[in-house]
C-alpha cells in the first residue's frame, strides 16, 4: 500500500457556538490541512496518485475557507466550526474529488503550530 500526503492552508475566523471560554469570540487561525490518500496500484510511470493532483483537489476544497468568518459558509452556518468538524467536512468533500485509484485515509487540521486534529471514518 502507497500513502500520499499533501498540505495547505488557509486564513480564516471563527467563533465557537456555547464554548465556556474565550473561544466562543471571533478569532482567527492560520490553518494547516493535510490530506493522505492510500492506493494499492501505480499508474502505467509508476504513481499512485499525482501529489500535484492531489494539492489541486486540497486546494480546490479549502479556497471556500480562505479569508472568510467560516461561521459563515456551509454547513457551518449550521454546525459548530470546530476543527473536528471542519476536518470531517473537508475528508467528506475531499471523498468526493478524489478518483477512484486511491481513498482518503485521514485528514489533519492545524489550528495552530501544536495543536493538530485528525480525522479518520
Amino acid at each position: 500500500m502507497y500513502e500520499l500526503t499533501v498540505k495547505g492552508h488557509f486564513d480564516a475566523a471563527h467563533a465557537l457556538r456555547d464554548y465556556p471560554g474565550e473561544c466562543r469570540n471571533l478569532h482567527g487561525h492560520t490553518w494547516d490541512v493535510e490530506v493522505t490518500v492510500v492506493g494499492a496500484t501505480l499508474d502505467d510511470i509508476g504513481i499512485v496518485y499525482d501529489f500535484k493532483q492531489l494539492k489541486d483537489d486540497l486546494a480546490a476544497v479549502i479556497t471556500n475557507y480562505d479569508h472568510v468568518l467560516i461561521n459563515d459558509v456551509p454547513p457551518f452556518d449550521v454546525i459548530t466550526p470546530t476543527a473536528e468538524n471542519l476536518a470531517r467536512v473537508i475528508f467528506e468533500r475531499l471523498v468526493e474529488t478524489v478518483g477512484e485509484q486511491v481513498r482518503v485515509r485521514e485528514v489533519a487540521v492545524w489550528e495552530s503550530p501544536v495543536a493538530r486534529l485528525v480525522y479518520r471514518p
